[in-house]
């Protein structure tokens, strides 16, 4: 479960009597997530959801996250909308941690995800980079193309334990990535994170985006091409066509993509696979002391790397030039 730090009742009291919240009715651990301590919390208001920021997500970055969601739900997008306290902050300190209570929001992650699923996320996320503009902080991608070097000498040689001569093709692979990575595509405010348990449906309707906690500027194209990894893979290997035209045809209809978005969507999609390989693998590597949750296995995304590598031009993803 990704909870790291406990909150003991009584001082989730103290923390609430600075809000118009009411009681504290109940308190209970969120099993998703992996970055932070997650809490549902059932106030006499109503429920909420508690995060505690743990040491792996910047103390500097907070305000950008919570103005961002605060930013876009105002703008009818459909995530957690940060509570201020009645001196009108959003950010606080509870157990020794940075602490925030957002809004809750109603629906749950797929378990398997459809078409309709795709179709959904597509036209939400096109839909959230244009509503991102106009928020004037920026925060630049930490885990884009300048980032991973650093990943892949943090791993040092120990992805050969997953696969033997898995370190000399990731150092491969970075260096042909970094020599075709486009530059000057459409850019702004992406999510940079929209995983299944990052979305939740009401039956069929797209009720919630969540988990802004990686959210910077970025490719709008990079966006769509992670969540081309995290939708559209069959049993973390085979790829399904059929979800991802849904997925970018859904995109476009809300926001068109420029010729060279299409042209480079292979390469940022391979590059987006290496990205959450690294990250994974790194993980693997270098477990978090205490924390309740389990690395999760870096192959899935060499599988998916190796596929993205093979891809020729956006029509293999579904994305025809009408």
């Amino acid at each position: 479960m990704a909870v790291y730090t406990d909150v003991a009742a009584e001082d989730l009291a103290e923390f609430l009597r600075d809000y118009d919240l009411g009681s504290l009715l109940s308190l209970k651990g969120i099993a998703e997530g992996v970055e932070n301590s997650n809490y549902f919390m059932m106030t006499e208001a109503g429920p909420f959801v508690l995060t505690l920021y743990e040491k792996r997500v910047s103390a500097a970055d907070l305000p950008f996250f919570l103005g961002l969601m605060d930013h876009l739900a105002r703008r009818g997008v459909p995530c957690p909308i940060p509570i201020e306290d009645r001196g009108g902050a959003a950010l606080k300190e509870l157990n020794g941690r940075p602490a925030a209570i957002v809004s809750f929001l109603k629906g749950v992650s797929p378990r398997r995800a459809t078409a309709g699923h795709c179709g959904g996320v597509g036209r939400a996320l096109a839909d959230m980079h244009l509503k991102g503009a106009g928020f004037a902080p920026r925060r630049p991608n930490a885990l884009s193309l300048g980032g991973w070097r650093k990943l892949v000498e943090g791993c040092g040689r120990g992805a050969d334990g997953i696969e033997p001569g898995l370190s000399d093709e990731i150092a491969s692979e970075l260096a042909a990535i970094e020599a075709g990575w486009p530059s000057g595509l459409p850019s702004g405010v992406i999510h940079a994170d929209l995983f299944r348990d990052n979305v939740f449906f009401d039956g069929d309707r797209l009720s919630g985006l969540i988990d802004f906690y990686f959210a910077c500027n970025d490719l709008f194209a990079y966006d769509v091409a992670i969540c081309l990894n995290a939708w559209c893979f069959e049993n973390a290997r085979e790829f399904n066509v059929t979800k991802a035209r849904a997925l970018l045809g859904a995109y476009r209809r809300v926001r068109p993509f420029e010729a060279a978005e299409v042209e480079a969507l292979p390469l940022l999609a391979r590059g987006a696979a290496l990205r959450f390989l690294l990250t994974r693998l790194f993980d693997w590597l270098h477990p978090v002391d205490g924390a309740l949750v389990t690395p999760k296995d870096p192959r899935e995304y060499l599988a998916r790397m190796r596929f993205h590598r093979g891809v020729e031009s956006a029509a293999a993803y579904g994305l025809l030039d009408r």
